[in-house]
Protein backbone atom coordinates (compact mmCIF):
# COMPACT_ATOMS: atom_id res chain seq x y z
CA UNK A 1 0.00 0.00 0.00
CA UNK A 2 1.34 3.38 -1.08
CA UNK A 3 0.14 7.03 -1.65
CA UNK A 4 0.60 7.94 -4.93
CA UNK A 5 -0.86 11.55 -5.11
CA UNK A 6 -1.40 14.18 -2.14
CA UNK A 7 -3.66 17.42 -2.76
CA UNK A 8 -4.83 19.92 -0.13
CA UNK A 9 -6.64 23.03 -0.45
CA UNK A 10 -6.85 25.24 2.91
CA UNK A 11 -5.27 22.71 5.11
CA UNK A 12 -3.87 23.92 8.23
CA UNK A 13 -0.88 26.87 6.79
CA UNK A 14 -1.60 25.30 3.41
CA UNK A 15 -3.46 27.40 0.75
CA UNK A 16 -2.49 24.45 -1.67
CA UNK A 17 -0.23 21.42 -1.96
CA UNK A 18 0.30 19.06 -4.98
CA UNK A 19 2.84 16.49 -4.14
CA UNK A 20 3.13 12.84 -6.77
CA UNK A 21 4.21 10.59 -4.41
CA UNK A 22 6.33 7.04 -4.86
CA UNK A 23 6.82 3.68 -3.20
CA UNK A 24 9.80 3.82 -1.06
CA UNK A 25 11.33 6.29 1.11
CA UNK A 26 9.77 10.23 1.19
CA UNK A 27 11.88 12.60 3.04
CA UNK A 28 10.01 16.28 3.73
CA UNK A 29 13.23 18.43 4.95
CA UNK A 30 12.25 21.67 6.67
CA UNK A 31 12.92 23.98 9.46
CA UNK A 32 10.32 23.93 12.03
CA UNK A 33 7.04 25.65 11.67
CA UNK A 34 7.14 25.53 7.22
CA UNK A 35 4.33 23.19 7.09
CA UNK A 36 5.90 20.10 6.31
CA UNK A 37 4.31 18.00 9.47
CA UNK A 38 1.02 19.32 8.03
CA UNK A 39 1.32 17.40 4.73
CA UNK A 40 1.84 13.90 6.68
CA UNK A 41 -1.07 14.92 9.43
CA UNK A 42 -3.62 15.21 6.15
CA UNK A 43 -2.52 11.81 4.98
CA UNK A 44 -2.77 10.14 8.63
CA UNK A 45 -5.98 12.20 9.00
CA UNK A 46 -7.23 10.21 5.81
CA UNK A 47 -6.45 6.97 7.39
CA UNK A 48 -8.32 7.79 11.00
CA UNK A 49 -10.37 10.81 10.71
CA UNK A 50 -8.66 12.15 13.42
CA UNK A 51 -5.45 14.65 14.23
CA UNK A 52 -2.76 13.31 15.97
CA UNK A 53 -2.49 16.90 17.24
CA UNK A 54 -5.99 18.16 18.13
CA UNK A 55 -8.54 16.95 19.37
CA UNK A 56 -10.96 18.92 17.29
CA UNK A 57 -11.49 19.77 13.50
CA UNK A 58 -11.13 23.54 14.04
CA UNK A 59 -7.34 23.86 13.80
CA UNK A 60 -7.39 21.66 10.43
CA UNK A 61 -8.72 24.95 8.33
CA UNK A 62 -6.43 27.74 7.23
CA UNK A 63 -7.51 30.56 9.26
CA UNK A 64 -9.93 32.90 7.53
CA UNK A 65 -11.31 29.66 5.30
CA UNK A 66 -14.55 27.67 5.85
CA UNK A 67 -13.76 24.39 4.95
CA UNK A 68 -10.48 22.62 3.90
CA UNK A 69 -10.30 19.77 1.40
CA UNK A 70 -7.51 16.61 1.46
CA UNK A 71 -7.50 14.65 -1.74
CA UNK A 72 -5.20 11.28 -1.93
CA UNK A 73 -4.70 8.43 -4.29
CA UNK A 74 -3.85 4.71 -2.41
CA UNK A 75 -2.57 2.37 -4.14
CA UNK A 76 -2.91 -1.41 -2.83
CA UNK A 77 -2.09 -4.66 -4.61
CA UNK A 78 -2.36 -2.33 -8.10
CA UNK A 79 -6.12 -1.19 -7.09
CA UNK A 80 -6.14 2.60 -6.88
CA UNK A 81 -8.80 4.42 -5.20
CA UNK A 82 -9.14 7.97 -4.53
CA UNK A 83 -10.60 9.35 -1.41
CA UNK A 84 -11.57 13.00 -0.99
CA UNK A 85 -12.43 14.53 2.18
CA UNK A 86 -13.90 18.21 2.53
CA UNK A 87 -13.47 19.20 6.79
CA UNK A 88 -15.71 21.61 7.84
CA UNK A 89 -15.90 22.67 11.83
CA UNK A 90 -19.10 22.33 13.17
CA UNK A 91 -20.53 19.87 10.19
CA UNK A 92 -20.19 16.68 9.39
CA UNK A 93 -17.62 15.90 6.92
CA UNK A 94 -18.06 15.17 3.48
CA UNK A 95 -16.67 11.88 1.83
CA UNK A 96 -16.18 10.77 -2.00
CA UNK A 97 -14.44 7.93 -3.15
CA UNK A 98 -13.21 8.07 -6.97
CA UNK A 99 -15.44 11.30 -7.18
CA UNK A 100 -18.31 9.70 -5.79
CA UNK A 101 -20.10 10.68 -2.39
CA UNK A 102 -20.04 8.17 0.15
CA UNK A 103 -23.45 8.52 2.77
CA UNK A 104 -20.95 8.81 5.87
CA UNK A 105 -17.73 9.77 5.76
CA UNK A 106 -16.59 6.36 7.95
CA UNK A 107 -16.86 4.84 4.71
CA UNK A 108 -13.28 5.51 3.45
CA UNK A 109 -11.79 4.04 6.54
CA UNK A 110 -9.52 0.82 5.49
CA UNK A 111 -9.05 2.26 2.14
CA UNK A 112 -5.50 4.18 3.98
CA UNK A 113 -3.77 2.63 6.68
CA UNK A 114 -0.67 4.50 8.32
CA UNK A 115 1.06 3.84 11.86
CA UNK A 116 2.26 7.29 12.52
CA UNK A 117 5.06 7.79 15.31
CA UNK A 118 5.49 11.32 16.35
CA UNK A 119 6.92 13.48 19.34
CA UNK A 120 3.54 13.44 20.46
CA UNK A 121 3.60 9.66 21.27
CA UNK A 122 5.27 10.17 24.58
CA UNK A 123 1.89 10.80 25.52
CA UNK A 124 1.18 7.19 25.01
CA UNK A 125 3.40 6.49 28.28
CA UNK A 126 2.89 9.49 30.72
CA UNK A 127 0.26 10.49 29.53
CA UNK A 128 -4.00 9.64 31.00
CA UNK A 129 -5.44 6.59 30.45
CA UNK A 130 -7.46 8.41 27.74
CA UNK A 131 -4.25 8.55 25.56
CA UNK A 132 -4.03 4.86 25.59
CA UNK A 133 -7.95 4.13 25.04
CA UNK A 134 -7.60 6.35 22.09
CA UNK A 135 -4.01 4.21 20.66
CA UNK A 136 -6.36 0.71 21.37
CA UNK A 137 -9.59 2.59 19.43
CA UNK A 138 -7.54 3.56 16.81
CA UNK A 139 -5.40 0.53 15.74
CA UNK A 140 -8.88 -1.13 16.56
CA UNK A 141 -10.39 0.20 13.48
CA UNK A 142 -6.89 0.38 11.42
CA UNK A 143 -7.64 -3.51 11.50
CA UNK A 144 -11.08 -3.73 10.91
CA UNK A 145 -13.06 0.04 9.73
CA UNK A 146 -16.21 -1.52 11.22
CA UNK A 147 -15.34 -1.04 14.54
CA UNK A 148 -15.54 2.87 14.25
CA UNK A 149 -19.74 2.32 14.03
CA UNK A 150 -19.37 0.20 16.76
CA UNK A 151 -17.03 2.99 18.87
CA UNK A 152 -19.47 5.71 17.54
CA UNK A 153 -22.85 3.87 18.86
CA UNK A 154 -21.16 3.68 22.07
CA UNK A 155 -20.48 7.07 22.33
CA UNK A 156 -23.74 7.92 21.86
CA UNK A 157 -25.81 5.63 24.05
CA UNK A 158 -23.22 6.69 26.57
CA UNK A 159 -23.78 10.12 26.25
CA UNK A 160 -27.49 9.46 26.48
CA UNK A 161 -26.99 7.51 29.54
CA UNK A 162 -24.62 10.22 31.29
CA UNK A 163 -27.50 12.72 30.51
CA UNK A 164 -30.44 10.71 32.39
CA UNK A 165 -28.24 10.15 34.92
CA UNK A 166 -27.57 13.70 35.31
CA UNK A 167 -31.10 14.90 35.24
CA UNK A 168 -31.68 12.11 37.92
CA UNK A 169 -29.29 13.61 40.18
CA UNK A 170 -29.85 17.29 39.51
CA UNK A 171 -34.01 16.79 39.93
CA UNK A 172 -33.40 13.95 42.76
CA UNK A 173 -36.20 12.12 40.96
CA UNK A 174 -34.43 8.69 40.92
CA UNK A 175 -37.61 6.34 40.94
CA UNK A 176 -37.53 6.27 37.06
CA UNK A 177 -35.38 3.23 36.80
CA UNK A 178 -37.23 1.62 33.60
CA UNK A 179 -36.07 3.92 31.67
CA UNK A 180 -32.47 3.35 32.47
CA UNK A 181 -32.60 0.20 32.81
CA UNK A 182 -33.29 0.22 28.52
CA UNK A 183 -29.84 2.15 28.62
CA UNK A 184 -28.28 -0.37 30.64
CA UNK A 185 -29.07 -2.90 27.95
CA UNK A 186 -27.90 -0.83 25.04
CA UNK A 187 -24.93 0.14 26.70
CA UNK A 188 -23.74 -3.35 27.37
CA UNK A 189 -24.37 -4.67 24.67
CA UNK A 190 -22.18 -1.85 22.47
CA UNK A 191 -19.84 -1.76 25.43
CA UNK A 192 -19.39 -5.56 25.75
CA UNK A 193 -18.42 -5.63 21.33
CA UNK A 194 -15.77 -2.90 22.23
CA UNK A 195 -14.77 -4.78 24.95
CA UNK A 196 -14.35 -8.14 23.36
CA UNK A 197 -12.41 -6.36 20.68
CA UNK A 198 -9.99 -4.74 22.33
CA UNK A 199 -9.39 -7.77 24.55
CA UNK A 200 -8.38 -9.46 21.36
CA UNK A 201 -6.26 -6.67 20.29
CA UNK A 202 -4.23 -6.63 23.38
CA UNK A 203 -3.76 -10.42 23.01
CA UNK A 204 -2.74 -10.47 19.10
CA UNK A 205 -0.31 -6.86 19.94
CA UNK A 206 1.48 -7.87 23.13
CA UNK A 207 4.46 -10.66 21.47
CA UNK A 208 4.73 -7.84 18.96
CA UNK A 209 5.43 -4.69 21.59
CA UNK A 210 7.42 -6.87 23.71
CA UNK A 211 9.81 -7.98 20.55
CA UNK A 212 10.09 -4.33 19.22
CA UNK A 213 10.97 -3.18 22.70
CA UNK A 214 13.97 -5.70 23.21
CA UNK A 215 15.00 -4.94 20.04
CA UNK A 216 15.12 -1.31 20.40
CA UNK A 217 16.77 -1.94 24.56
CA UNK A 218 17.84 -4.78 24.59
CA UNK A 219 19.69 -4.00 27.94
CA UNK A 220 16.23 -2.83 29.53
CA UNK A 221 13.88 -4.73 31.29
CA UNK A 222 11.27 -6.61 29.50
CA UNK A 223 8.18 -4.98 28.93
CA UNK A 224 4.39 -6.53 28.63
CA UNK A 225 0.46 -4.81 27.57
CA UNK A 226 -1.91 -6.21 29.90
CA UNK A 227 -5.82 -4.37 29.81
CA UNK A 228 -7.08 -3.23 33.11
CA UNK A 229 -11.32 -3.56 33.09
CA UNK A 230 -13.58 -1.86 35.94
CA UNK A 231 -15.27 -5.26 35.68
CA UNK A 232 -11.96 -7.24 37.69
CA UNK A 233 -9.97 -9.82 36.25
CA UNK A 234 -10.81 -10.80 32.75
CA UNK A 235 -9.81 -13.69 30.70
CA UNK A 236 -7.08 -13.08 27.51
CA UNK A 237 -10.24 -13.25 25.31
CA UNK A 238 -13.87 -13.57 25.98
CA UNK A 239 -17.19 -13.66 23.99
CA UNK A 240 -19.27 -10.49 23.95
CA UNK A 241 -22.41 -12.55 25.55
CA UNK A 242 -20.54 -12.73 28.63
CA UNK A 243 -19.35 -9.52 28.47
CA UNK A 244 -22.60 -8.00 28.22
CA UNK A 245 -23.80 -10.07 31.51
CA UNK A 246 -20.95 -9.02 33.33
CA UNK A 247 -21.74 -5.38 32.10
CA UNK A 248 -25.35 -5.86 33.23
CA UNK A 249 -24.66 -6.64 36.53
CA UNK A 250 -22.06 -4.32 37.27
CA UNK A 251 -24.18 -1.29 36.33
CA UNK A 252 -26.77 -2.63 38.65
CA UNK A 253 -24.43 -2.79 41.44
CA UNK A 254 -22.94 0.50 40.88
CA UNK A 255 -26.89 1.92 40.28
CA UNK A 256 -27.00 3.77 43.75
CA UNK A 257 -23.62 5.44 43.07
CA UNK A 258 -24.25 6.54 39.48
CA UNK A 259 -27.37 8.05 40.39
CA UNK A 260 -25.26 10.01 43.40
CA UNK A 261 -22.80 11.25 40.75
CA UNK A 262 -24.49 11.43 37.37
CA UNK A 263 -22.48 9.55 35.22
CA UNK A 264 -21.83 6.51 34.16
CA UNK A 265 -19.60 4.48 36.19
CA UNK A 266 -19.07 1.22 34.24
CA UNK A 267 -17.62 0.53 30.90
CA UNK A 268 -14.75 0.39 28.39
CA UNK A 269 -14.68 4.32 28.57
CA UNK A 270 -13.20 3.59 32.11
CA UNK A 271 -10.72 0.68 31.30
CA UNK A 272 -7.06 0.98 30.87
CA UNK A 273 -3.89 -0.16 28.94
CA UNK A 274 -0.91 -1.11 31.56
CA UNK A 275 2.22 -0.45 30.18
CA UNK A 276 4.63 -2.74 32.11
CA UNK A 277 8.05 -2.53 32.69
CA UNK A 278 9.64 -5.53 34.50
CA UNK A 279 7.27 -5.53 37.18
CA UNK A 280 6.30 -2.20 37.31
CA UNK A 281 3.54 0.46 35.63
CA UNK A 282 6.06 2.59 32.79
CA UNK A 283 4.16 5.15 33.74
CA UNK A 284 5.32 6.83 36.79
CA UNK A 285 8.75 4.82 36.97
CA UNK A 286 10.23 4.54 33.21
CA UNK A 287 13.12 6.86 32.46
CA UNK A 288 12.72 9.52 29.58
CA UNK A 289 14.66 6.87 27.42
CA UNK A 290 12.45 4.21 28.35
CA UNK A 291 9.51 5.88 27.97
CA UNK A 292 10.56 6.87 24.17
CA UNK A 293 11.31 3.40 23.81
CA UNK A 294 7.62 1.80 24.72
CA UNK A 295 6.10 4.72 23.01
CA UNK A 296 8.64 3.41 19.93
CA UNK A 297 7.54 -0.13 20.41
CA UNK A 298 3.88 0.72 20.69
CA UNK A 299 3.98 2.23 17.31
CA UNK A 300 6.26 -0.74 15.63
CA UNK A 301 3.89 -3.47 17.15
CA UNK A 302 1.34 -1.69 15.53
CA UNK A 303 2.87 -1.80 12.50
CA UNK A 304 4.01 -5.56 12.64
CA UNK A 305 0.52 -6.82 13.57
CA UNK A 306 -0.98 -4.57 10.68
CA UNK A 307 1.92 -6.67 8.06
CA UNK A 308 0.59 -10.11 9.86
CA UNK A 309 -2.89 -9.07 8.80
CA UNK A 310 -1.65 -9.03 5.46
CA UNK A 311 -2.72 -5.02 5.19
CA UNK A 312 0.97 -3.55 5.37
CA UNK A 313 0.56 0.26 6.67
CA UNK A 314 2.30 3.67 5.29
CA UNK A 315 4.82 4.66 8.01
CA UNK A 316 4.80 7.68 8.98
CA UNK A 317 7.79 8.97 11.12
CA UNK A 318 7.11 12.82 12.02
CA UNK A 319 10.23 14.68 12.93
CA UNK A 320 11.25 11.74 16.20
CA UNK A 321 14.95 10.83 14.62
CA UNK A 322 16.53 14.06 15.96
CA UNK A 323 14.54 12.64 19.71
CA UNK A 324 16.54 9.36 19.38
CA UNK A 325 19.38 7.88 20.02
CA UNK A 326 21.60 6.05 17.68
CA UNK A 327 20.67 2.56 18.68
CA UNK A 328 16.79 3.24 18.66
CA UNK A 329 17.40 5.28 15.32
CA UNK A 330 18.70 2.36 13.92
CA UNK A 331 16.61 -0.09 14.92
CA UNK A 332 13.27 2.58 13.73
CA UNK A 333 15.85 3.02 10.56
CA UNK A 334 15.92 -1.13 10.04
CA UNK A 335 11.82 -1.67 9.93
CA UNK A 336 11.26 1.38 7.71
CA UNK A 337 13.64 0.43 5.44
CA UNK A 338 11.35 -2.69 4.99
CA UNK A 339 8.38 -0.31 4.38
CA UNK A 340 6.61 -0.49 1.06
CA UNK A 341 6.25 3.18 1.70
CA UNK A 342 7.56 5.53 4.87
CA UNK A 343 7.36 9.51 4.83
CA UNK A 344 9.31 11.18 6.47
CA UNK A 345 9.94 14.66 8.48
CA UNK A 346 13.11 16.06 9.65
CA UNK A 347 14.64 19.81 10.18
CA UNK A 348 17.58 18.87 8.85
CA UNK A 349 19.03 15.72 6.76
CA UNK A 350 21.47 14.86 9.21
CA UNK A 351 18.61 13.56 11.02
CA UNK A 352 17.70 10.88 8.74
CA UNK A 353 19.65 7.49 8.42
CA UNK A 354 21.62 6.79 5.49
CA UNK A 355 18.57 3.60 5.51
CA UNK A 356 15.96 5.99 4.21
CA UNK A 357 17.31 8.03 1.95
CA UNK A 358 15.25 8.29 -0.58
CA UNK A 359 13.19 11.05 -2.80
CA UNK A 360 13.87 14.61 -0.91
CA UNK A 361 11.80 17.56 -1.19
CA UNK A 362 12.29 20.79 0.58
CA UNK A 363 9.30 22.61 2.68
CA UNK A 364 9.54 26.39 3.38
CA UNK A 365 7.96 29.42 2.44
CA UNK A 366 4.93 28.04 1.03
CA UNK A 367 6.23 25.81 -1.11
CA UNK A 368 7.27 21.85 -1.40
CA UNK A 369 10.24 22.07 -4.28
CA UNK A 370 11.34 18.28 -5.19
CA UNK A 371 15.11 17.83 -4.63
Amino acid sequence: MYVRHLQLTDFRSWEHADLPLEPGPMVFVGQNGQGKTNLVEAIGYVATLGSHRVASDTPLVRQGRERALIRVAVVNEGRELTVELEITPGKANRARVNRGPVPRAREVLGILRTVLFAPEDLALVRGDPGERRRFLDELLVLRAPRYAGVRSDYDRVLKQRNALLKSARASGNRTDVGTLEVWDGHLARHGAELLSARLNLVADLGPHVAAAYAGVAPESRPVYIAYRSGLGELPERADVDTLSDMLLTAMTEQRAQELERGVSLVGPHRDELELVLGDVQAKGYASHGESWSFALSLRLGSYELLRADGAEPVLVLDDVFAELDRRRRGRLAEVAARAEQVLVTAAVDEDVPAELVGKRFVVGDGEVRSD
